[in-house]
């Protein structure tokens, strides 16, 4: 996709993001299609071609719901499904070079992806919230005790001992506590963990907002859509309205801001907006 911000557009979101002295930066799925993760398309069909031909799956978002007849056949497509999306891909170039503009400034991130990519461009733990979990960690289905469990050993040799897109009983995981179903660590149902570094993240992230009143701040929101608007896109737009903190909002799809938001709306492919927008900051400091 061209991209349809214009210059001007480009020079308003530069300087806004100059004069920041904290930056809030919000992130969806877009910012991971547009880094190079995405869910569907040649990148689909390269890494799950069995399971498309066995089940009819279209894409990695709507896979993620199918009603798989076992839990060898769930967990045989949630191993891969886990390994491309998180284990796997290193630090990508885009996430790197927000990271290089983050670094000049107080920042925090409040994501709803659940990829690491962020962690694996080297921001700070301390500086993160994924609000909706994180693929490498897996909890009981059930939601019966609080631990989270790294499953990055267990996805390698589900990996190696798969067979017709099914792991092998054995591989299967059971919750230690109750003995049930375990589950990565999604938000899909009311029972989704909070842990204790959970809510340690959710309580340095009202902090963060809290000082926004305080000095320049800036709202940056990339590549996030209206599967679930009210963590990052609604609550972006209320603290723009309530503390008059621009919102820079970068999206493939919509980047409308409605009326009474200060900031800028640019829409277009983030990977080839950003650089234009941080190569327009640097030298705005010249």
């Amino acid at each position: 996709m061209t991209c349809s911000a214009s210059g001007g557009d480009v020079a308003r979101a530069a300087e806004l993001l100059q004069g920041a002295r904290r930056v809030l930066i919000g992130a969806g799925a877009g910012l991971s299609a547009a880094a190079g993760l995405s869910y569907g398309g040649e990148r689909f069909v390269r890494n799950f071609a069995p399971f498309i031909e066995k089940y009819g799956m279209t894409d990695m978002y709507a896979a993620g719901f199918y009603p798989f007849p076992s839990e060898e056949a769930r967990w045989g497509y949630w191993a891969r499904h886990v390994w491309v999306n998180r284990h796997e891909p290193g630090a990508l170039p885009l996430y790197r070079a927000l990271r290089a503009f983050a670094r000049e400034h107080d920042s925090f991130v409040i994501t709803t992806n659940v990829d690491a990519r962020f962690e694996k461009a080297g921001f700070p733990p301390e500086r993160l919230f994924a609000t909706q979990g994180d693929y490498g960690l897996l909890q009981c289905a059930r939601g019966c005790h609080d631990a989270l469990y790294p499953n990055r050993e267990l996805v390698a040799h589900m990996l190696a001992r798969t067979e017709d897109c099914l792991v092998p009983s054995d591989l299967v995981p059971a919750c230690p506590v109750c003995g049930g179903p375990m589950a990565v660590h999604l938000r899909v149902d009311g029972h989704f963990v909070e842990d204790t570094a959970w809510r340690a993240a959710q309580e340095r992230y009202r902090r963060f907002v809290e000082g926004m009143v305080r000095e320049p701040a800036v709202l940056l929101e990339l590549g996030v859509g209206w599967n679930t608007p009210g963590i990052v896109r609604f609550p972006f737009e209320a603290l723009a309205r309530a503390t008059g903190a621009p919102l820079v909002r970068l999206n493939y799809d919509d980047a409308h801001l409605p009326e009474g938001v200060p900031g800028v709306g640019l829409q277009g492919d983030i990977a080839e907006l950003w650089p234009r927008i941080a190569s327009a900051a640097e030298r705005g400091k010249l």
